[in-house]
């Protein structure tokens, strides 16, 4: 029997260092407007879709670095943008720097929140594969400084009921995209669709990879997860160039065959959309990867009991 949910994501052009965060969550509602209008029911936001990918730049005054975090969620700058999907009955994605304090200290996490249509936040991620670097390169042309201005996300890949708890959701963070464990671990949870927004800049500082490289290991990692789970994944883009920084787009919406439904043309503010038939990844878990019936997990130990690569020792003669 087909489910069917009506899902959009609403890639951002660029957001600048002067940008305010009130004028990013007023085109975000622009947004929103224009989905709820075409009838979609979910909209899925960027990564730190309130500023500019700040990680880029080096700061050593915390209250510098801490103006561009949110103590509360829904903030006073977000609350229109809950009120709006709430008045339009639309749930959604957003990404934000999240200031909070546990067990006595002071806490920054890369996070990401599942609202409701009826505007409450469902469940909450926290970003775990950061990249990046901790320390200064002066010779980079910028930085990428989320290992220094991020904890390690806490609250591991959990899924949430949606949508009169028809709809089984799952979130990550961008760099997570790349790494199997983030969606098989959503998978073995029955995941039917995942939310993901991303800042990927156009240019590596570590090592020499084209831009279209860089554009087809983002499809290559969203396309590869969304079959082998058998799940629908929205990716959305923060894209453009920020204060002459470059960002790719290639925002996507992708089937549980691995297929594109949809993408964007642009790096800028653009909304693409698609009647997401959920019964389609059914199909994909009963069969090529029904888990309780193909997996082996006792030849998988590797995964958790070793973090890094260790070839076997060479033989000897």
């Amino acid at each position: 029997m087909s489910r069917h949910l009506k899902v959009a994501a609403a890639q951002l052009g660029p957001i600048h260092l002067a940008d305010s965060k009130a004028s990013a969550v007023k085109r975000m509602m622009a947004m929103l407007r224009e989905a709820a209008a075409s009838g979609c029911k979910f909209v899925v936001f960027p990564e730190l879709a309130l500023t500019t990918f700040f990680p880029r730049w080096w700061m050593t005054d915390q209250a510098e670095i801490d103006r561009f975090f949110e103590a509360q969620m829904p903030s006073p700058e977000t609350l229109p943008l809950f009120e709006l999907a709430r008045e339009k009955k639309v749930g959604f994605y957003l990404g934000y720097a999240e200031l909070t304090e546990e067990e006595g200290k002071v806490r920054r996490f890369n996070t990401s929140i599942l609202a409701g249509p009826d505007g409450r936040i469902v469940g909450k991620y926290r970003k775990v594969h950061l990249p990046g670097h901790v320390d200064h390169i002066p010779t980079a042309p910028f930085q990428h400084l989320e290992k220094r201005y991020f904890d390690v996300g806490n609250l591991g890949f959990n899924v949430w009921r949606m949508f009169d708890e028809d709809v089984v959701m799952g979130q990550c963070i961008c760099n997570d995209r790349r790494w199997p464990e983030t969606f098989r671990v959503m998978g073995l949870q029955g995941v039917e669709m995942v939310a993901l927004g991303y800042n990927t800049p156009t240019d590596n500082i570590y090592f020499q990879e084209p831009p279209y490289r860089r554009v087809f290991h983002h499809l290559l990692s969203v396309q590869a997860n969304a079959y082998q789970n058998g799940t629908w994944i929205i990716a959305t883009a923060k894209a453009g160039k920020e204060d002459g920084f470059g960002m790719y787009g290639a925002s996507v919406i992708v089937a549980p065959t691995g297929e594109i439904a949809a993408q964007a043309m642009s790096e800028d503010d653009e909304l693409i959309m698609f009647d997401a038939d959920l019964s389609m990844g059914e199909s994909i878990r009963q069969n090529v990867f029904n888990f309780a019936k193909h997996r082996r997990p006792e030849h998988y130990k590797l995964i958790t009991e070793r973090v890094g690569a260790e070839p076997p020792p060479p033989t000897r003669k």
